[in-house]
């Protein structure tokens, strides 16, 4: 029977000791663990950082481009004209008359309760001259409205109940054909016959009454002036009536409607806002990074702690260069004089209002400076977050092959303490049993020589 390590023979608690010793054995592994800790902290930390910066980049490679100030409200006169800018748009004012609406062209048949001919063969005429001939599987209403439809020929066919037929009872029905496109890009005529009657002249048009005709939107600029323009559209959108300005319109007018565009200065202030916004952002996380903690420790005295980025010169020099770009002077002005300066406590800080005032005076060189400061911008946070060689990507990259190589560290730990607790257990386990057998001896020993006191006593 083996001897346990409960330490009967010895008499010592070889549990705790061996775990006080193993306590010992693992102090090493206990630092590499706290090591990888405060790594994944910094390691967190840096990658927070580094998305916020290129965040930033993306901000201020969006605000330099050159149209990306180009900001502008439009107005109608008319709550029936709706005006939109794009790209390209500039500040004008425009008197437009609206003289017409756009429509489709639509079509209807007399009532019948099935088509004339078996199958029907028809031909549709685009505007452009396109000839698309459709075949229906029978002279089914149906069939040849499914027909018509499936053909792709920009018309809609719809079967429209028309009553009864008064001698055999069948329901009537009127085909109805609808441009799918308004205006005259949309116009259509109907052939019943194939596209090579069409060509030869032997297919006949379809009977039907026009309920509508092909009409293309109509605006007169400038209207009882000796410039006055009219401009079509197919539609009741009017696409870059001035270059980067559309006009949508719900309702002829008999007055001119006037259409405004100006300067949207808000809305550049707004991307001056973000910006600098987006930067304090990246301000305030690495200060809070920097905050000194106070705990204390065994002996009872505090404990001063600084943060992940207390020391970290990598960090310090990506802020340094984000401050200078948004802070250094534009040719011989400071960007304070539009609304853009620096804190004594390293913040940027944007006024709205000596923004807007700028705009006012000076819109060409406000625009300017804020250009200039996005294009710093930019180039500050992508050297710092580029993904293949940026400042704060390398570091990143560092420490997380040191955070790898830790977690190595640990598990080779793991196995070599594993190994030195069966070794200490064998050892212990051994001397109970040399210990047992020392005190068997001892006993036989201790018999021998009583035996041998009591027969010379005899």
């Amino acid at each position: 029977m083996g001897i346990s390590l409960d330490g009967l023979v010895s008499g010592l608690n070889t549990a705790d000791l061996i775990k006080s010793l193993m306590a010992v054995e693992a102090i090493p592994q206990n630092i590499l663990q706290n090591k990888f800790v405060s790594t994944q902290n910094y390691l967190k930390s840096l990658q927070t950082l580094n998305s916020s910066v290129a965040a930033l980049a993306e901000l201020g490679k969006n605000g330099m481009k050159a149209d990306a100030l180009d900001l502008y409200t439009a107005t109608s006169s008319d709550k029936s004209a709706t005006v939109t800018v794009s790209t390209g748009a500039g500040a004008t004012q425009l008197d437009v008359t609206v003289e017409k609406l756009a429509q489709s062209q639509q079509l209807v048949t007399d009532a019948m309760a099935a088509w004339p001919t078996d199958p029907p063969v028809l031909t549709i005429k685009a505007a452009d001259g396109t000839l698309k001939e459709i075949t229906a599987e029978s002279s089914s209403m149906f069939d040849v409205v499914s027909a018509i439809n499936a053909a792709d020929a920009g018309v809609q066919a719809t079967r429209v109940a028309s009553g009864v037929d008064a001698g055999t009872g069948e329901t009537l029905y009127r085909l109805q054909l609808t441009a799918k496109e308004s205006g005259t890009a949309g116009a259509f005529t109907v052939y019943e016959g194939s596209a090579a009657g069409v060509t030869a002249g032997t297919s006949a048009q379809l009977t039907a009454t026009t309920i509508r005709s092909a009409e293309n939107a109509e605006v007169t600029l400038w209207k009882g002036t000796a410039a006055a323009q009219t401009i079509t559209s197919s539609s009741n959108t009017f696409t870059d009536l001035v270059p980067g300005i559309s006009v949508a319109v719900t309702e002829t007018s008999a007055k001119p409607i006037t259409v405004t565009v100006a300067r949207d200065d808000a809305a550049i202030g707004k991307v001056a806002e973000t910006l600098i916004g987006k930067l304090n952002e990246i301000f305030d996380f690495i200060a809070t990074k920097r905050t000194l903690t106070t705990t204390t420790g065994s002996d009872g005295k505090p404990v001063v702690t600084g943060g992940v980025f207390s020391s970290d010169s990598t960090v310090r020099d990506a802020e340094q260069k984000l401050i200078t770009a948004a802070s250094a002077p534009i040719d011989g002005r400071s960007p304070s004089e539009f609304g853009i300066s620096i804190t004594k406590g390293g913040r940027i800080e944007f006024d709205a209002e000596k923004f807007a005032k700028s705009m006012a005076a000076d819109p060409a060189g406000t625009q300017k400076v804020l250009t200039t400061i996005s294009t710093r911008l930019e180039e500050a946070a992508r050297a710092a977050s580029d993904k293949y060689d940026g400042q704060l990507t390398n570091k990143i990259t560092g420490q997380t092959s040191l955070s790898k190589d830790i977690t190595e560290q640990i598990a080779n730990w793991d196995r070599r303490l594993e190994l030195r607790e069966a070794t200490l257990k064998r050892t212990y386990s051994a001397l109970e049993v040399q210990l047992s057998k020392l005190n068997a001896q001892s006993s036989w020993i201790g018999s021998q020589l009583a035996g041998l006191n009591s027969g010379n006593s005899q």
